[in-house]
């Protein structure tokens, strides 16, 4: 909902001026509450009353506010937004606006424009003759840009309502919980997933080792297979475990289809990467056959986009894997255009990491064993994160199954 607050002032009570104003809220689909009034108490006494106007839509709101104006009402907050120069590349001018994630419209030049790119703590560049406006990181900001000052003559809408009361997709209204009943959630989520597939949305997907240590790498390739993976985020372990897992058939040097310790299972990943870097990369190990299961295998098969972003403890790394942390923030932002759903799985930092790129309106599944992680990322600002506490393998093996049939296969190289 986005709202904005009006004044009337006269004798609202003989011309009818309040419940005119009333009734042009609610014919034009509107909601209003009466913040505070003061009637006259004679016939010459002058009247005032403020409305806090709701609408669904920030284009709703606007038509509601110019025709409760046309009739004698006053906006309260119809100054245009205040914009300050960039005088230096990657420095905001003092005061600068800073934004949510949740949708927002500025004033510019009379005309209320969507921002762009919406994310989390990030400045608002504006081009007052284009009259348009996007969210911008501070270090990507450039001299001689305008930037939003204060918070004047900006429109931000409120959190979305929980869904639980609508009846759809409900499990996002309930908080994290161990004792929630998995299985109706996870049900709920594949219908979900198959909506969303079906009206062309996007599904990221992102990961954390324990998947590929946990034997779960199948069922997440049968989904990517599927077509219900169509972005995925992880990190250098994800990618160098799954490809061990693809080559020995172990992860950390442990043989995942019996949970055995292999003879100097602790060189594998080492090996995975080199072989990896001999071949250039992991779509070069694809294409000449080298690379022939696992994750990474189904998303360059399937020519799914993915973002590999570096830390400081990994090792190699994998050729794919974007060590500067700016580009890879660059590039994950690059992929979130059309994202309606993110299912986070086991993996706390990418899982932050990427819930502060994410607008409000993406719906966030945060799926890990400790209820911590998904507390920890609404703490940061993703409110609409929702967490189910599970294994990572019954989760993906179950969402496997309900969305294309039982998971099955040996780990390829076992």
């Amino acid at each position: 909902m986005y709202k904005t607050e009006i004044e009337l002032t006269g004798h609202l009570i003989d011309t009818q001026l309040l419940s005119r104003v009333i009734d042009e809220i609610t014919d034009l689909g509107g909601e209003f509450e009466v913040l505070d009034t003061t009637i006259g108490k004679t016939r010459d006494d002058v009247s005032w009353a403020r409305l806090e106007v709701r609408a669904s839509s920030c284009d709703k709101l606007d038509r509601i506010v110019k025709a409760a104006v046309a009739l004698g009402a006053v906006t309260v907050d119809a100054e245009e937004v205040k914009l300050g120069e960039v005088k230096k590349d990657g420095v905001c001018p003092e005061g600068f606006y800073s934004s949510t994630n949740l949708e927002t419209f500025v004033n510019v030049g009379g005309t209320w424009v969507e921002v762009e790119n919406i994310e989390m703590d990030c400045a608002v560049v504006v081009d007052p003759v284009a009259k348009r406006a996007r969210c911008c990181p501070i270090g990507s900001v450039r001299a001689g840009e305008m930037v939003i000052l204060g918070s004047g003559g900006v429109r931000v809408a409120s959190a979305p309502a929980s869904d639980e009361d609508s009846g759809e997709f409900s499990f996002m209204g309930s908080d994290v919980s161990s004792e929630r009943q998995k299985f109706l959630v996870l049900r709920e989520l594949a219908e979900e997933m198959k909506r969303i597939r079906a009206r062309g949305g996007k599904i990221l997907v992102v990961a954390g080792p324990a998947v590929i240590h946990t034997g779960a790498a199948k069922h997440l390739s049968k989904l990517i297979d599927a077509g219900y993976v169509n972005v995925f985020f992880a990190g250098n372990a994800v990618a160098v475990h799954d490809v061990e897992a693809a080559f020995f058939g172990t992860s950390l040097g442990v043989n995942l289809n019996d949970g055995t310790a292999a003879p100097a299972g602790h060189m594998h990943h080492l090996m995975a990467i080199n072989r990896i870097r001999d071949h250039g990369g992991l779509r070069q190990a694809v294409e000449a056959g080298a690379l022939t299961s696992g994750v990474m295998y189904s998303l360059i098969k399937n020519d799914v986009p993915y973002v590999l972003a570096g830390s400081i403890r990994d090792d190699g790394p994998l050729p794919d894997v974007i060590t500067d942390t700016v580009k890879a923030q660059e590039a994950m932002r690059s992929h979130l255009p059309g994202v309606e759903l993110a299912v986070m799985i086991a993996t706390m930092l990418h899982s932050i990491a990427t819930g502060n790129l994410l607008p409000a309106r993406v719906r966030t599944i945060c799926v890990d064993i400790n209820p911590a992680t998904v507390t920890k990322l609404a703490d940061r600002g993703s409110h609409q994160a929702i967490g189910i506490v599970s294994d990572v393998e019954w989760f993906l093996k179950e969402l496997a199954s309900l969305l294309v049939g039982e998971a099955v296969g040996q780990v390829a190289g076992a």
